[in-house]
């Protein structure tokens, strides 16, 4: 009798999880769904674009998707639909170059609703493997749990490289690779055990980059693409909080200055024209060939009485790579004064053509202002223009291209307004750009309701970080540190 009651009951649940669409009112509008996948574009590997029904609360979600080349997939459930990574990938695959066509239907009460399909399209150009970040509490004062960590775009798999826990009251930050190649790291570590840890191929070193002649250890890094230089800004910075509700803190540079590591040698290259006492110089960046670098400047202005006074201009100067020497003339690409705004976070493509920054009120710290977009330069013409595909009525910040400059990564805040979450959009061949996406996530609702930590300084690999976590444990924990020198 418990037998046949257990079928019994067996069957009716499976019933129940596949119940069909039976006459459904047709609705002339698309579906709420977080995360909006409605007419995006997608790269062919990416991982299940998973979503949530957003609308008035329903019993039964049915989902039919619909290859326009081949293939199909239905999935039914409560809330969430999940489509399972081996069907998916087929399906993507199969379409790539054209569109998934998908409907949604949902069920209240004994009635089924269907919305308008929607289409989502399949990129034919490929996507790196994965991205890294960090991910960090929202706090100010002290530094809670915050790792690096790395994430297979393929799937939902995440990993962490390095977290603080490993040694108490140390911050990571500040990571950067050439040209997304997981071989070449530069990652910056404040607090106990400080240093610069440098990764190239096999081999771990731990610097110390604070020199009697400059202000700081190095910070914000960038590669030079032949891999043999590293520029960093050496800053001075205060961090001040608002008093009105809707700005909340503020992080100043009371002096910046730029230098460039010399890693074959382990010589400091320092240059007047980026050393000067009266212009904040950050953020610096080497073009795509190397015979550039692309940095940030403002005049010195008096803190805090007149931060809001401090606008970045987009500046370059030319940088010969066989011998380490600046030109002797800096020039200015963007100059604040032309839209009263000021640059930050200047990116060029890898491809050569474009350069993606963003845009703020004033100030250079651009993931505290709600009024930050990103923007890019046509760098075969100068032309500047402001990304209204991407861009929110909340933040855009940091951003980083994938290796084939075909697609971007950039972080918002257009959610809620509190945490920064990861986009990804594709720059077509014209230069137009895609609706950009969420990051996936299997159960995306519940993801990113329960998360406590923002995604901060994303970047993508061509392929998996290959690094011995206990290797490079004990090299930060040690006390040894390579110094830094000048040159002379």
């Amino acid at each position: 009798m418990k037998t046949i009651l257990f079928i019994l009951i067996l069957l009716f649940s499976l019933c129940a999880c596949h119940q069909k669409v039976v006459n459904p009112t047709l609705v002339n509008q698309y579906p709420e769904i977080f995360p909006d996948y409605i007419n995006v574009t997608i790269p062919s590997s990416i991982a299940p674009m998973n979503f949530d029904y957003i609308g008035a609360p329903i019993e039964r979600i049915q989902v039919n998707i619909i290859g326009s080349k081949k293939g199909n997939l239905d999935i039914n459930a409560k809330s969430t639909a999940e489509f399972p990574l081996k069907a998916w990938r087929e399906l993507i695959k199969e379409n790539e170059g054209d569109s998934l066509i998908i409907t949604v239907s949902v069920k209240s009460g004994h009635h089924w609703k269907q919305f308008k399909p929607f289409a989502i399209y399949i990129s034919p150009n490929p996507i790196d493997y994965g991205l890294v970040y960090r991910k960090i509490a929202p706090g100010y004062e002290v530094y809670s749990k915050m790792g690096i960590y790395e994430r297979d775009l393929s799937n939902f798999q995440e990993k962490a490289i390095l977290e603080n826990t490993m040694a108490p009251g140390m911050c990571i930050n500040c990571h950067s690779f050439n040209q997304a190649d997981p071989q070449n790291i530069s990652l910056h570590i404040r607090g106990n055990h400080g240093g610069t840890l440098i990764k190239q191929g096999n081999k771990l070193k731990m610097l110390n980059t604070k020199t009697d002649s400059t202000l700081s250890s190095c910070v914000y890094p960038y590669w030079h693409p032949s891999g043999e230089y590293i520029t960093y800004s050496v800053n001075e910075t205060r961090q001040s909080f608002h008093t009105n509700h809707d700005e909340r803190i503020e992080v100043l540079d009371l002096a910046s200055d730029i230098v460039v590591y010399h890693l074959k040698t382990n010589e400091l290259i320092i240059s007047p024209l980026l050393n000067d006492p009266n212009i904040f110089e950050t953020f610096p960046v080497f073009a795509a060939d190397g015979s550039k670098l692309y940095f940030c400047a403002a005049q010195h202005k008096a803190i805090p009485a007149q931060y809001k006074d401090i606008k970045y201009s987009l500046c370059s100067i030319d940088f010969d790579p066989s011998t380490g020497i600046f030109n002797d003339k800096i020039d200015t690409l963007f100059n604040s004064c032309q839209l009263n705004k000021s640059i930050s976070f200047p990116r060029p493509s890898y491809n050569g053509k474009y350069l993606m920054f963003t845009l703020s009120d004033y100030g250079n710290f651009s993931i505290w202002h709600k009024e930050a977009d990103l923007g890019l330069i046509d760098l075969r013409d100068n032309s500047i223009r402001i990304l209204d595909e991407v861009n929110s009525d909340n933040t855009e910040s940091f951003h980083n291209w994938d290796s084939q400059s075909q697609w971007f990564v950039f972080s918002s805040r257009r959610i809620d307004g509190l945490y920064t979450r990861l986009y990804l959009a594709c720059i077509n061949e014209d230069g137009s750009i895609t609706k950009p996406f969420l990051l996936p996530q299997k159960k995306p609702k519940r993801y990113y309701d329960y998360s406590v930590y923002s995604y901060n300084v994303p970047d993508f690999i061509k392929e998996p970080i290959d690094m011995n976590l206990r290797e490079t444990e004990k090299i930060i924990k040690s006390a040894e540190r390579q110094q830094i020198l000048l040159r002379q």
